[in-house]
């Protein structure tokens, strides 16, 4: 308390109003002294009603508000920094992850392409093959055609020709040969 009067006292030496009052100071018709001795008695009210001790009290209780508040927002903080890292961290695994089905997807992808083009060429080795023995076998046909059509005209040719040389005895002597002949195959 003693210090607060001391302060009160320096204040009243300095203060700009007392040096530039006119007429005697502690005159009740100079207001210069009224106000200054209403300042003195409100500062002791203030000082009385302990209000500096109070204002004290709740800077301190806010100081001590604001150093929570801080402590609480440093703790947010750190717990938002270990959920932005592990966000961070499973994005870089999805990440990664995407790039490897991406990989798989490509390798699939052209093993698909390479299996495709060798059942193509498979596929087109079948018709190939299937093409060419189609051909093999017109082309026996043909030939069995050609040579079955060679024989008959070549039997009809000599049908006419043995016809117009041979004689009936001749022709029943060699029906009578061939007929002996078939007995003696079949026997």
């Amino acid at each position: 308390m003693l210090k607060n009067a001391l302060v009160f006292v320096a204040m009243l030496i300095i203060a700009n109003p007392l040096w530039a009052a006119s007429g005697p100071f502690f005159s009740l018709r100079n207001t210069d002294f009224v106000v200054t001795i209403s300042f003195i008695l409100f500062a002791l009210v203030l000082i009385y009603l302990k209000v500096p001790s109070m204002l004290g009290k709740m800077l301190d209780q806010r100081a001590v508000s604001i150093k929570s508040d801080l402590d609480e927002a440093r703790a947010l903080r750190e717990e938002a920094q270990t959920i932005l890292a592990s966000y961070e961290r499973q994005q870089k695994e999805v990440s990664d992850q995407a790039a490897r089905i991406v990989d798989d997807a490509r390798n699939e992808a052209k093993e698909a392409a390479n299996q495709a083009k060798i059942d193509l060429e498979k596929s087109v080795q079948r018709r190939l093959s299937a093409a060419e023995e189609k051909i093999a076998s017109a082309q026996a046909s043909a030939e069995r055609e050609v040579r079955d059509t060679a024989i008959n005209v070549a039997v009809a040719a000599a049908t006419e020709i043995l016809r117009s040389q041979m004689s009936a005895d001749m022709a029943d002597q060699l029906t009578e040969n061939a007929i002996s002949e078939v007995q003696t195959k079949f026997h």
